[in-house]
């Protein structure tokens, strides 16, 4: 076990980057059979398929999961997806040929790095590639590498994001594991201490934190529109478990709590925040108890997320900040 997404069997998980852009992708190919639900949170969130996974859409397969960064540029990523896919002979079958189902989400890091680099097929292709069912990198890589966190006072005063995951398994057997890219507008919070580990970091001291929340809440005003819409927290949730496409949603909602332990404020309007669900498996467990398991690993992945950042040379990241 990796105490990763890849501890749900049959789930593979690969990451594409361009250090020296600072951008990537990542993508989960899902086993035969899979059903996925989606739960978008955020006001600004980029997409691409998501109408697949609504329980009145006709199609009830999910064979990968892609998320990119590039804004919507990046979804073109997932084009290099579908590409592997239909070398395979994986999709939906339709009357002249199998359509690969990937549903796809974005996080904006043009800010970072080179922006007009971003995520194409080429990386979507080779993310793919690089897939594999073991220990799964985490910190600034794939749609990890340009992520960053705590934007209130602008990018130059944010902390490096990154990726993280995390898996438990109950006492049933059932297996409930996330997968999450942290590219938020708020600050990362330790659920239990409520400290601050990453975020906006004060101009006087760039050392130390501000709490984003706190000033908002005292009147300070949230970015205009030419520095906003520039966030976004992305998840991955899976279980060996057999779940409908309802009951997929309804963990998904329930895996947004996890966001909302530890990152504030979290579903903002400058934030394009989801989590996507995927079952694959035929053990029977109940829905609210997969959803409670889901959030813990959430809050897992996001805290796992920024502990491995690395700050590539453009931010700081939780490990150079000293906040004793």
């Amino acid at each position: 076990m990796n105490n990763a997404l890849t501890d749900v069997p049959g789930f593979k998980v690969g990451h594409a980057q361009d250090l020296k852009a600072a951008t990537g992708c990542t993508v989960v190919l899902c086993p035969p059979g899979t059903v996925g639900g989606v739960d978008i949170r955020g006001s600004a969130a980029g997409t691409r398929q998501t109408d697949s996974l609504h329980s009145f859409h006709w199609v009830d397969e999910v064979h990968a999961v892609l998320l990119s960064g590039g804004s919507a540029f990046g979804l073109d990523a997932s084009g290099g997806v579908m590409k592997f896919l239909e070398e395979k002979s994986i999709g939906y079958q339709t009357s002249a040929a199998k359509v690969p189902i990937v549903p796809t989400a974005i996080i904006y890091d043009l800010g970072l790095g080179d922006g007009r680099v971003r995520p194409g097929k080429e990386m979507g292709y080779q993310a793919c590639l690089n897939s594999h069912s073991g220990e799964i990198a985490e910190g600034s890589v794939g749609v990890g590498t340009g992520a960053s966190v705590g934007k209130l006072l602008g990018i130059n005063l944010a902390t490096k994001g990154g990726v993280g995951t995390a898996a438990k398994t109950t006492a049933s057997g059932v297996i409930v594991a996330a997968l999450v890219a942290v590219n938020a507008f708020g600050d990362v919070i330790d659920p239990e201490t409520r400290k601050i580990l990453a975020g906006a970091r004060d101009p006087a001291n760039p050392g130390r934190f501000i709490d984003s929340a706190a000033m908002i809440k005292g009147g300070f005003s949230l970015p205009r529109r030419e520095t906003g819409f520039q966030n976004t927290t992305l998840g991955v949730v899976a279980t060996n478990a057999k779940l409908s496409k309802r009951q997929a949603t309804k963990v998904a909602q329930m895996a947004q709590s996890g966001f909302a332990r530890t990152i504030a404020p979290i579903h903002s309007t400058v934030d394009g925040d989801l989590i996507f669900a995927l079952s694959a498996g035929d053990l029977s467990a109940d829905v609210n108890t997969i959803g409670l398991v889901a959030e813990e690993v959430v809050v897992s992945a996001v805290l796992r997320a920024i502990q491995t950042a690395d700050g590539l040379g453009l931010l700081p990241a939780y490990r150079d900040l000293n906040q004793d």
